[in-house]
């Protein structure tokens, strides 16, 4: 259990009524045990005061220009001592810094630790580094929805006088591209670990006590000493219940794997990796369809941008059905046999393959957590602070593992911190906007305030839109159905929101996070050049259509 405890000012020799030139702290900041609290001046020299306890700030009782002695109350700390006992096990290895999972947020916590001085080391339980976004998730996805980009490409230049025919699948030969990619990003994470001096143990990590890992590999098991840890082991695909042990039902990592290309294939999960795998598999030749519970695709995105790719994807399939649930999957010889449920449910169909992608689940259950004394709540979540600090005071947790948005980036941004907190700097996660983006064709890229959350929660927003059937560039590359959205806070006239819906609309959100960061508004953009003819540009005329500068249309209920 936690417990208060006021931390003094200690032994400072013979001087009394020392004034305090600076506080290192504040209230709700994490502390470890002699971290630095207050820097005091005397006649000789200035010098800091180290924490005795470690936990949560609750209360300052100091300020810069106090004068304090010895015994003097510099705060009161919420102390939260680990409740698990040493293992009493001898240990085959030790390090300073322990990072469970490879993955973007846990390579990067433990490279920027290892180049703030750290002894780091990284435990991995894919046998290359990279974890499940550069093995089996972003990066080869990402690789086979280019070759899918370049299909369909081509497929639209036989309108334009530019025919290449149908094209020929090697499966082979695209397998062997996708693994080449992942093959270069992961060589050279293990570089760089090697450049770093970052000690990479392959294998499943468990917790055996508060600063002991157990990691099991086929070569047997070893026991690792740890004075600190960061939590970043990620999460697995959901995996309905009752469903037939049959090969030809699959996960998104199984699609990736791109064994055969079925003539049926349907999709269960109408979110973002669903409709990304749906967008490869249609391209290359197989007959398609989605299946969605709700009553819409892409839940949490607005549908204005949702509309332009459901379109889009309703040429390219067989079928996409909405508010439609399935409720059986019977393995038969030749395919699997599924039955359906809604207003609008088919028949029975057969499909030669069937793609379950309903979502992810974090792995906060499958570590042996709860033997370190960290909390992990009946999801599978670990919950941590605004420092990524779990309710252990030398365990932090980051990435999937501490909530959604489950994505990569965000991941990585924990990471740093979690690297900088654990080797004494006093930094904090501050995240105002996360951006988001589905990399289908078109793609789809949103941050901050979105017109469902806005309307949902009474926000009051104004909303500027610039269509692409207005942009030369977007012409060009005949994407004239996408658009660029920019929300804006009525009072301040600041961007809170953002959405992008076309070519590059991953690309492109990035100005859009960064004017939300940066408290930019309307005319911060609008005045900004941006080079034409781009597609960046729809962004600035978006925000020129607010200030009612635009040109490029005619918006008479805008001008000024």
């Amino acid at each position: 259990m936690s417990s208060t405890v006021e931390v003094r000012v200690p032994d400072i020799g013979d001087f009394k009524g020392v004034e305090i030139i600076e506080v290192l702290i504040a209230e709700g900041d994490t502390v470890a045990v002699d971290d630095p609290l207050i820097t005091i001046e005397t006649d000789k020299a200035a010098m800091d005061v180290p924490a005795t306890s470690a936990g949560s700030i609750k209360a300052l009782k100091v300020k810069v220009g106090d004068k304090v002695s010895e015994g003097d109350v510099i705060c009161t700390v919420e102390s939260r001592p680990s409740a698990v006992a040493p293992t009493g096990r001898d240990s085959d290895a030790t390090c300073e810094l322990l990072v469970l999972g490879a993955g973007p947020g846990g390579y990067t916590a433990a490279f920027r630790a290892a180049d703030l001085g750290r002894d780091v080391v990284l435990v991995e339980r894919y046998p290359t580094l990279g974890g499940v976004c550069l093995n089996v998730g972003c990066i080869p996805s990402k690789a086979l929805l280019h070759v899918a980009k370049v299909i369909d490409d081509a497929a639209v230049l036989a309108d334009h006088g530019v025919n290449f025919g149908a094209p020929r699948i090697d499966l082979d030969g695209l397998r062997g591209f996708k693994n080449e990619v992942i093959g270069k990003l992961t060589g050279g994470l293990a570089g760089l670990a090697k450049q770093r001096k970052v000690r990479v143990v392959y294998g499943a990590g468990r917790f055996l006590g508060a600063n002991h890992m157990s990691v099991e590999s086929p070569d047997g098991a070893q026991v690792i000493h740890f004075k600190q840890a960061v939590i970043a082991a990620g999460s697995s695909v959901v995996r309905l219940p009752g469903l037939p042990d049959d090969p030809r039902i699959m996960d998104s990592t199984g699609a990736l794997e791109l064994e055969e290309l079925p003539e049926r294939m349907l999709v269960i999960g109408g979110g973002i990796i669903g409709l990304e795998m749906a967008t490869v598999y249609a391209a290359l030749g197989v007959r398609v369809s989605v299946v969605e519970l709700s009553d819409g695709l892409m839940p949490g995105c607005d549908r204005d941008l949702v509309k332009v790719l459901q379109k889009r994807l309703a040429g390219k399939c067989e079928r996409i059905m909405v508010k439609t649930k399935v409720t059986s999957l019977k393995a038969q010889k030749n395919g699997i046999k599924v039955e359906f449920e809604g207003d609008n449910a088919p028949d029975a169909q057969i499909f030669g393959r069937v793609l379950v992608a309903v979502g992810r689940r974090p792995n906060g259950h499958g570590i042996d957590a709860d033997k370190a004394g960290v909390t992990v709540d009946e999801r599978g979540f670990i919950p941590v602070d605004h420092q990524m600090l779990t309710n252990q005071p030398h365990i932090f947790a980051i990435g999937d593992i501490v909530g959604n948005p489950m994505l990569a980036h965000k991941a990585t941004h924990e990471g740093k911190v979690a690297a900088e907190v654990a080797s004494g700097h006093k930094v904090a996660f501050e995240a105002t906007v996360i951006p988001s983006v589905a990399y289908t064709d078109p793609e789809i890229a949103w941050c901050g305030l979105t017109e469902t959350d806005a309307k949902a929660q009474g926000i009051p927003y104004e909303k500027a839109q610039f269509p692409w059937a207005a942009s030369g560039r977007a012409l060009a590359l005949s994407a004239g159905d996408g658009f660029s959205k920019l929300l804006f806070d009525p009072a301040t006239k600041r961007v809170i929101g953002a959405g992008i819906v076309g070519p590059s609309a991953g690309d492109l959100i990035a100005e859009a996070a960064l004017a939300i960061e940066m408290g930019a508004d309307a005319a911060d953009i609008s005045l900004t050049i941006h080079p034409h003819p781009t597609l960046s540009e729809t962004v600035a005329f978006a925000a020129e259509a607010f200030e009612g500068t635009l040109t490029d249309l005619y918006l008479p209920r805008r001008s000024k």
